[in-house]
């Protein structure tokens, strides 16, 4: 590992020669060794926030998502069609702030080492969106951050991007070379565990409201927590990760009732638009996984 890191720090260095320099502190958020990563902090819907990316890792998130429309060869960031602006590209919002930080941090979005999920969540036309971002992806100026698939083999680096939304699974199953994976649904056999391979689909998510009905108002019923267990079992033998989406983000007991079922049972994201507050409850939670 060390030749390899020693690799790293010279690229980094030609990089920097180049004119490919870190951002001032304004532009990539307060100095980030005084943040700690969190293991389990994903900020759903991340680009709705005042500064995108930058508050997430401000809080020590370790995985945000992106929804991308492709609009006249663009890739614009945004929940609705309504809501897509020019100057609100993948590229201005992600890619080029996540280059600037993992150019300053040696290689890394923290320099406590923690990998970062870009989750891409993409809402126009699954084919023609793909091939747009993966051009953008192998860009020599990003190309450097991505977690890649060659040949069989995974290569980890600063930024796994994962796909959601309309995904292409064919088209990535196919790929011998690619630069992005797979967000799964658990409620499909062919992704959650053996019938599935994590170096295609290392992420496993569905709609909490799916599958449970406890919303952490009163006992998680004991078939209900034996599910999720059971979910959370496969997928991690399968070396896969777990998220939820649609589950309570208003504060109160209800929330915190079942964020900590979340973290007890081993769940891997947990989802929020309330960084502050689960980056507080994360914190102060005792069996929270740290990021070294």
């Amino acid at each position: 590992m060390p030749n390899s890191r020693r690799v790293l720090t010279v690229l980094l260095g030609f990089l920097a020669v180049l004119g490919l320099v870190s951002a001032p502190a304004s532009a990539t958020g307060r100095p980030d060794w005084h943040v700690r990563p969190l293991a389990q902090a994903h900020a759903h819907n991340d680009y709705e926030h005042d500064r995108p990316l930058l508050d997430a890792l401000d809080h020590g998130f370790t995985s945000v998502e992106a929804d991308i429309y492709l609009v006249d060869g663009e890739l614009l960031v945004g929940h609705d069609l309504v809501d897509l602006t020019p100057e609100r590209t993948l590229e201005a919002l992600y890619l080029e702030p996540l280059r600037r930080r993992v150019l300053a941090n040696h290689g890394h979005v923290y320099r406590r080492h923690a990998e970062l999920q870009l989750l891409v969540d993409i809402k126009s036309a699954a084919g023609p969106t793909y091939a747009a971002l993966e051009q953008r992806l192998r860009d020599p100026r990003y190309s450097f951050l991505f977690t890649s698939y060659t040949a069989g083999k995974v290569r980890e680096r600063a930024v796994t991007v994962v796909l959601s939304g309309n995904r292409p699974r064919d088209i990535l199953a196919a790929q011998r070379s690619r630069l992005a994976f797979y967000d799964g649904r658990i409620v499909d056999q062919s992704d959650l565990g053996p019938g599935s391979d994590a170096r295609l689909t290392p992420l496993v998510s569905d709609n909490w409201t799916r599958l449970f009905t406890w919303t952490g108002v009163g006992p998680f019923p004991a078939e209900e927590r034996a599910r999720l267990a059971e979910i959370v079992r496969i997928a991690h033998a399968a070396r896969q990760r777990v998220r939820f989406w649609a589950t309570p983000d208003t504060p109160g007991p209800a929330r915190e009732a079942l964020w900590t079922a979340l973290l007890e049972a081993g769940v891997d994201h947990i989802n929020t638009d309330d960084l502050a507050g689960l980056e507080e409850f994360l914190r102060g939670f005792r069996g929270a996984r740290k990021v070294a």
